[in-house]
């Protein structure tokens, strides 16, 4: 994968297939001198084994395929950009994955386009709760399915073609904002 967005656009779905109804997504452009994205959510979580052997690309918990690359690949790309991949996960608990590149580097995949990814994901996973949140050295901004669904109604569907089309434009409006200096619009 060449962009950052679609990285976390399979690690959230991995959540999902772990049974995750809570998924938080945050990004931090600097945070202690690190691009930072973080994953956590409230899934089935992984036994110490399985965290062990989770960087490996012939370890995979899927039965369609026998290769699982999402993690071991952005284990790879934070290593190339000075950075590392944490995970912590417990059986029952859920898992977090936070994967850090060093600031500035020049081999920092581009975001991509984040907002219709996570469009994708909503439509994908339509009753998740999902808390995204973007912080740049000039701004941040937070979006909740909470929130949208106060506003449309606890039967709001992710997958309808309008709210899927607002929800992409609406996340990528947030962070061009932030990318200005800018707060929520």
């Amino acid at each position: 994968m060449r962009e950052l967005s679609l990285h976390i656009l399979d690690i959230a779905q991995n959540s999902v297939r772990a049974g995750a109804k809570h998924i938080t997504i945050s990004i931090n452009e600097n945070e202690g001198g690190f691009f930072v994205f973080r994953i956590l959510d409230d899934g089935c979580g992984m036994d110490a084994d399985m965290l062990r052997k989770v960087r490996d690309p012939f370890v995979t918990t899927r039965t369609t395929r026998k290769i699982g690359l999402g993690i071991p690949f952005v284990d790879m790309v934070t290593q190339q950009c000075d950075g590392h991949l944490d995970i912590a996960s417990a059986i029952g608990k859920g898992t977090e994955i936070a994967a850090y590149f060093t600031a500035g580097h020049l081999d920092i995949p581009p975001m991509g386009d984040l907002g219709s990814s996570m469009a994708v994901l909503l439509a994908g996973a339509p009753n998740i709760d999902l808390r995204f949140s973007y912080t740049s050295p000039v701004g941040s901004f937070t979006f909740t399915t909470e929130e949208v669904r106060e506003v449309l109604g606890s039967d709001c569907d992710f997958a309808n073609p309008e709210i899927f089309t607002w929800v992409g434009q609406y996340l990528n409006q947030q962070l061009q904002a932030v990318a200005r200096g800018g707060t929520e619009l």
